[in-house]
């Protein structure tokens, strides 16, 4: 199966992955949409996140880290005028486990951010990047 995207009305869309998964996409009602699903740009930046945390959390658990909930906070700007594409994102990944250190923190990420998540690495090309972290330990 291909991935496809169908128009269903005035700005909303269907998707349909190529995995087999069904997502929303709808326009704002101050741009015309029914606000039924996210917007296409908040998917893709969940999508670098979600990228972001999968190698995370498959570095860390590879190096026997005890994650036990990882989040990310995301803060992001957009150029004023079009094309609006995302001229800086910042995320703040909280990661809380036990005995997990900071240096495999700090690998799992520069990892993530330089070899491995497609996602980012790709807005990187247009938005400048940054990552901050904090660990919480597992009460």
């Amino acid at each position: 199966m291909k991935d496809r995207l169908k128009w269903v009305d005035d700005f909303g869309f269907l998707g349909e992955t190529a995995s087999g998964h069904s997502l929303v996409m709808d326009g704002g009602i101050e741009h015309g949409g029914h606000n039924r699903g996210a917007r296409p740009m908040e998917l893709l930046l969940h999508g670098a996140a979600g990228c972001m945390a999968y190698d995370i959390i498959a570095i860390l658990k590879n190096n026997k880290k005890d994650v036990r909930d990882l989040w990310i906070d995301i803060d992001k700007n957009q150029a004023e005028s079009s094309p609006k594409v995302y001229t800086s994102i910042s995320f703040h990944i909280v990661i809380t486990g036990i005995n997990i250190d900071s240096e495999a923190v700090e690998r799992a990420i520069k990892l993530a951010s330089e070899k491995y998540c497609s996602a980012s690495i790709m807005l990187g090309k247009t938005a400048k990047m940054s990552y901050t972290y904090e660990i919480r330990e597992h009460q």
